[in-house]
This record gives structure tokens, C-alpha cells and sequence, in this order.
């Protein structure tokens, strides 16, 4: 199976969810290659980057998961 390698990028407007989001990415951790977290007080918000090699399916199926917590927006690149 060929894999890409992907970021994530994942804003957390409620510091409640993180708690999910946590637990949705121990789910893949086997596909995480790294991983950084950055709160942002002034704003009550915090910011994370992922980055996976993983399948397009895997990716699209984290994305999604992730997209599905209340109050997280999610977006994904993947290399050509």
C-alpha cells in the first residue's frame, strides 16, 4: 500500500474536546510520525499539527473523525 506523507492541522475552540481528540489519535497513533500542540490563551483556543505517512484512506478517515468533535475544525495537506 503506498503511503503519503500528510499534515493535519486541527484548531480546538473548546479545550473540553481534547480530551477526544486524544483518544481518536491514540487510535492512529501507529501512523504518526509527529506531533505539536500550542495553546493560545488570549484566544481560549489551542492549535495542533500532526504529521502522518500514511494511506489516503487512513488520512481521509482520521480527518474525518476528527472533523466530527464538536467545536474542532480540521483541514489536511498530503504530498504528491
Amino acid at each position: 500500500m503506498e503511503t503519503k506523507i500528510a499534515i493535519i492541522g486541527i484548531i480546538i475552540n473548546n479545550l473540553d474536546s481534547s480530551e477526544e481528540i486524544n483518544r481518536v489519535l491514540h487510535d492512529y497513533s501507529d501512523y504518526i510520525v509527529g506531533r505539536m500542540g500550542i495553546p493560545y490563551r488570549e484566544k481560549n483556543l489551542s492549535v495542533m499539527s500532526i504529521v502522518l505517512d500514511a494511506s489516503t484512506d487512513i488520512i481521509g478517515a482520521l480527518t474525518g473523525k476528527l472533523g466530527m468533535i464538536p467545536d474542532v475544525s480540521v483541514k489536511s495537506v498530503c504530498s504528491k
